[in-house]
């Protein structure tokens, strides 16, 4: 079933400049790379640093990505953030400059409720212009967003998703089985180990943020996907594993994504400076 929302989404690094603005040749670099391997951009996600990223420096982003997009892209715009008027004004902006679709985390500083968790997506979506996908990352909010709470609000007509990278297999399964042939609403695979197999129990996507540093590697699992080529899927699966080691082994997220961007500094993709309170890696 063909769906509005389905692919290899890559959380794309923020490249910046020494000054801590957007490096906007960078990102025309990053997007154009993308393109040429399948993939669709999210910005401002979790690997994009987006909790400390300005409003300024955001719209910024954006705008570029938009600007440097192939004709088959989508660009998803990450919403992070606990002030919900804020959240539903920036989200509109986003949208206004091109962005697809918005993908938005639970608001991070209180523990919610599964009825505050409905009203907050719900105040979301009947506010914003535009596509809304929930994005679970309990690794950041400290929050599951509960499975009951994902089938009440999939059934809003401008909520299309649920991008989720909890480390749970049955949860993975249970949501796929359960989405996989409803039209307006898409299963993304936050979970970088498990996408080859998210991809054969039929989620719509994939989401690995190592895909910024080698997006030929997902461009070949997924096309091994889409041709049911389940020995070269997990081949690359394995492949892409080995690379993730690189800069996730032993770390805490933010230094991980240090040495991410360290490592992409190498091919002369963009800076290694990490916006504070992360820092680059020496």
């Amino acid at each position: 079933m063909h769906k509005r929302f389905s692919g290899v989404v890559v959380p794309m690094i923020t490249p910046l400049n020494k000054d801590y603005t957007i490096d906007v040749a960078a990102v025309q670099r990053i997007v154009t790379l993308f393109a040429e391997n399948a993939i669709h951009p999210l910005v401002l996600g979790t690997t994009g640093e987006s909790s400390s990223i300005s409003e300024k420096e955001s719209l910024k982003l954006v705008e570029v990505a938009v600007k440097s997009k192939g004709t088959k892209q989508c660009i998803y715009a990450g919403l992070v953030g606990n002030q919900v008027d804020d959240l539903i004004l920036r989200g509109n902006r986003y949208i206004s400059l091109g962005a697809d679709c918005v993908v938005a985390t639970l608001p991070s500083y209180y523990g919610l409720t599964s009825n505050q968790m409905i009203a907050f997506y719900k105040t979301l979506a009947d506010n914003i212009k535009g596509p809304v996908m929930m994005y679970n990352i309990k690794a950041t909010t400290q929050m599951t967003i509960p499975l009951d709470v994902v089938e009440t609000l999939s059934v809003h007509p401008n909520i299309w998703g649920l991008k989720d990278s909890e480390r749970d297999f049955e949860r993975m399964e249970a949501c796929i089985k359960k989405y996989k042939n409803e039209k307006a609403f898409s299963y993304f695979c936050g979970w970088g180990a498990q996408s080859a197999s998210s991809l054969k129990l039929g989620a719509d996507g994939i989401v690995p943020s190592t895909g910024n540093y080698v997006p030929e590697m997902y461009k070949e699992l997924y096309d091994a996907a889409l041709n049911s080529d389940w020995n070269a899927c997990e081949k690359w699966q394995q492949e892409t594993d080995l690379v993730a080691q690189q800069y996730q082994k032993d770390k805490t997220l933010g230094e991980s994504l240090a040495v991410l961007k360290a490592l992409m500094h190498e091919k002369n993709i963009c800076n290694k400076t990490m916006m504070p309170p992360l820092t680059e890696v020496e």
